[in-house]
């Protein structure tokens, strides 16, 4: 469409033409400031801050005061010490029939909840997170007869979780988590709907409010005494679960645990070759009888008294603890001795080298590798009765190791 510009009629714009009026031009330009160097701004970084230190330190000393207080309020008061020993009871009773504890709370109460529901988790007591809102939404079916709800609440008054309350079941026992002493003042636990129920009050006060010692009520040390309490509760009914023999809670939470750093700390050490060698100086040298050869008997005889059952003739002459077990003539001398698996007596020579730093698994896999794999030399060496020397840090095959004992009996059988 025309446009008028000074009563004069213009030619509609094409494609062609630009659509903004021109640039004007020498535009005042602004002052710039230059960006600080690399090495002021490290200078800046660097500065110890006191101020912020100083309140930093604070808060941590608040929170460690806090759990002080906690602390002492759970070593003399008799009623919070039942109510501890109630929950504990009650969250095992639970666990023993197939029930779960149900962690609920709402703000900074919810996500305390939450990291509280993992470390139960971890420690093979099954708990899970239900956000208030969505329980009145469809999720309340996660409680089942079996189960304990704990509530984290420090006001003792949250809406949310006032609102809940009606809905749980009166025979599932409820536990709350909050700053008050006494059930009488806890708005949850004077609740018509749980006058005859097992409710349960966990006291997790804080020494002075937060307002007050910080200028805001964030919570800071309220939120570390929950969690604390929590993690007692977790640490004690895992002890109190897990009694069997090899299923500790720490083995449990190996079990549960066992990716990043904590399962790689956690995780058993590979094994070396070295850790499952014979050293060739401590296997017990055959001594015949003088004036005749090395009988059967005279090996026997020696294996009984040899670490592993490992017999040698000379410290290059060895003879196998599953060899030794198939000498039945023990009148046949050593040297005349052979079976499917070769002569009885092995020389060094014969031993196939591995190195010691190698682990157990990936000798197995070079065995494997070279049976199925490799060349007809491979198939030929690595066989049923194979002895692998040992080499060590200065070249020198100072340990052997059956094949058997790497790969197995079933896989030596199938060689």
């Amino acid at each position: 469409m025309a446009t008028l510009n000074d009563g004069f009629l213009l030619t509609p714009l094409t494609p062609s033409m630009p659509a903004c009026p021109p640039i004007v031009e020498n535009i005042e330009t602004l002052p710039i400031t230059p960006p600080d160097s690399a090495a002021i701004f490290a200078e800046k970084c660097s500065r110890i801050d006191s101020k912020s230190v100083k309140k930093a330190l604070h808060v941590l000393s608040t929170e460690r005061d806090a759990l002080t207080h906690l602390e002492n309020l759970y070593a003399t008061s008799t009623a919070a010490q039942r109510a501890l020993s109630e929950s504990i009871s009650f969250i095992l009773a639970s666990q023993s029939r197939h029930g779960k504890v149900i962690f609920t709370g709402v703000g900074k109460s919810g996500w305390i909840a939450q990291k509280l529901v993992a470390t139960f988790n971890s420690v093979g007591i099954v708990a899970v997170f239900l956000h208030p809102t969505e329980a009145l939404h469809g999720d309340l079916g996660v409680i089942r007869p079996n189960d304990v709800v704990i509530m984290i609440t420090f006001s003792g008054k949250t809406q949310e979780l006032l609102t809940l309350l009606p809905h749980i079941p009166s025979y599932v026992p409820l536990m709350i988590m909050t700053s008050h002493l006494v059930p009488e003042t806890c708005p949850l636990l004077t609740h018509p709907r749980r006058e005859k129920s097992n409710s349960i009050l966990l006291s997790a006060p804080i020494h002075v409010s937060e307002k007050e010692v910080f200028g805001l009520s964030a919570p800071t040390a309220s939120t570390t005494v929950a969690l604390a309490l929590g993690d007692g509760i977790a640490l004690v009914v895992a002890d109190r679960m897990h009694t069997e023999p090899e299923r500790s809670p720490a083995d449990v939470f190996c079990t549960n645990h066992p990716g990043g750093a904590i399962g790689a700390a956690n995780s058993p050490v590979a094994l070396k070759m070295s850790d499952i060698a014979v050293q060739v100086d401590d296997i017990h040298t055959v001594l015949p009888s003088a004036g005749r050869e090395v009988k059967c008997l005279d090996v026997l005889l020696s294996a009984v008294r040899s670490p592993k059952g490992w017999v040698k003739l000379s410290r290059d002459h060895v003879i196998a603890p599953r060899r030794c077990q198939r000498l039945a003539d023990p009148s046949i001398p050593v040297t005349d001795f052979a079976d499917e698996c070769g002569r009885l007596v092995v020389e060094r020579t014969d031993w196939i080298s591995v190195l010691g730093d190698c682990t157990i698994e990936e000798c197995r896999e070079w065995i494997v590798k070279m049976r199925t794999e490799g060349n007809a030399r491979g198939r030929q060496f690595l066989r049923p009765g194979t002895i692998l020397g040992i080499v060590d840090g200065y070249s020198q095959k100072s340990g052997v190791v059956e094949i058997e004992d790497v790969v197995g009996e079933d896989f030596c059988g199938t060689l």
